[in-house]
């Protein structure tokens, strides 16, 4: 059960304890005035403190004690899954929502298997958002129907292995299988290999759609 309107508006000291205290980690400046805006609305949440990049969120986070907090998947220093894990290692109970622009089912896997409660893209509506704070807060995960059809499409899928998230990468940045094979200390032939595989696991027909599906799921980044 949620506190009362009243009680949470009053201008008392006790006026945040009583709500839910939400801390927001994104480098969007637009971003975190928004969700200000939206969680501050709310009369049984606050928004507690904020922070634009990963190591100032791990500090706001240690002075805060947040009861959930909002993480962007994508920061300028480091990636919110890296803070995630860096918040777990020093509070486990810490109550983490990954808030993204990225569906990719990996992103959402990693997301989830480092601790977060939760999986939420910016396009949301507001009622998902807030829903998704109260539900987050009372203990429960919150994944949105469509981001687990999204996650629950690809379980049966084989992973890339790390060596060929390692190719993906360096064909992203325009090498050739030649520089490829100088670069990782491999043969061309063995560069072919990975290249082989890693179109077969992602039902790609050549190294194009390769890199457009690697993206989409989340292997890497460009």
């Amino acid at each position: 059960m949620y506190i009362p309107e009243r009680q949470c508006a009053m201008e008392t000291i006790n006026q945040d304890s009583n709500c839910i205290q939400v801390l927001s980690v994104d480098d969007h400046p637009l971003l975190r005035e928004g969700l200000a805006t939206i969680i501050n609305a709310e009369p049984d949440m606050r928004l507690k403190a904020a922070a634009s990049s990963g190591r100032e969120g791990i500090q706001r986070y240690r002075e805060v004690r947040p009861d959930v907090t909002l993480m962007d998947l994508r920061l300028p220093d480091l990636s919110g899954i890296d803070v995630l894990m860096a918040i777990r290692s020093e509070f486990p109970d810490a109550r983490v929502i990954m808030l993204t622009t990225f569906d990719g089912d990996v992103d959402i896997q990693r997301s989830l298997k480092a601790g977060a409660c939760g999986y939420l893209l910016k396009s949301s509506p507001r009622k998902e958002l807030v829903g998704a704070i109260r539900k987050v807060h009372s203990g429960k995960k919150s994944v949105p129907v469509e981001i687990a059809a999204h996650l629950a499409e690809h379980l049966s899928s084989e992973a890339l292995t790390e060596r060929e998230v390692e190719v993906l990468n360096h064909i992203s940045g325009g090498n050739r299988n030649k520089d490829i094979a100088e670069r990782l200390f491999i043969s061309e032939e063995t560069v072919k290999v990975h290249i082989k595989h890693i179109m077969e696991k992602l039902g790609a027909s050549d190294r194009t759609q390769a890199m457009a599906i690697a993206v989409r799921r989340g292997f890497i980044q460009i």
